[in-house]
């Protein structure tokens, strides 16, 4: 681990049945590969939320399953279809992992990268209004 951990983030991580916490800890160490200033905090109480220029994905265990809400408009492409749910969601999508799944570090690390890189480049909503007004511009 070689990030500042949030103890508010370990203490949600750790209530938590086995196979969840390391679905929740696989997916902690992937967000913070995708960029080292990543900072954990909480919100709403007791959610883990990863965060650089704005939210990038938050944690959120239910009964089956493990839900990782990435914050990017729906505008990160998802070439390999790990979205689970929440397509067509204005502000986030979905991935959830049940018992036994794997995790597709690759794409997963990837969506990190670019929502990343869209918080940096002033949110997904201006990087989408951008997109929109280029698309309509004249030639």
């Amino acid at each position: 681990m070689g990030y500042a951990a949030d103890p508010r983030v370990d203490t949600y991580i750790d209530a938590l049945p086995a196979w969840q916490q390391e679905i929740c800890r696989h997916v902690r160490d992937l967000v913070h590969r995708a960029d080292p200033e990543v900072a954990e905090t909480v919100k709403r109480t007791r959610q883990p939320y990863f965060v650089l220029d704005g939210n990038i994905c938050a944690l959120l265990a239910a009964k089956e399953h493990v839900n990782v809400f990435l914050y990017d408009g729906a505008i990160v492409p998802d070439p390999e279809g790990i979205i689970t749910a929440g397509h067509d969601n204005k502000t986030a999508r979905t991935v959830a992992f049940k018992r036994g799944d794997q995790i597709n570090d690759r794409a997963l690390r990837q969506m990190f990268k670019e929502i990343i890189a869209n918080n940096r480049a002033g949110g997904w909503r201006k990087v989408k209004e951008r997109a929109r007004v280029h698309r309509a511009a004249p030639l």
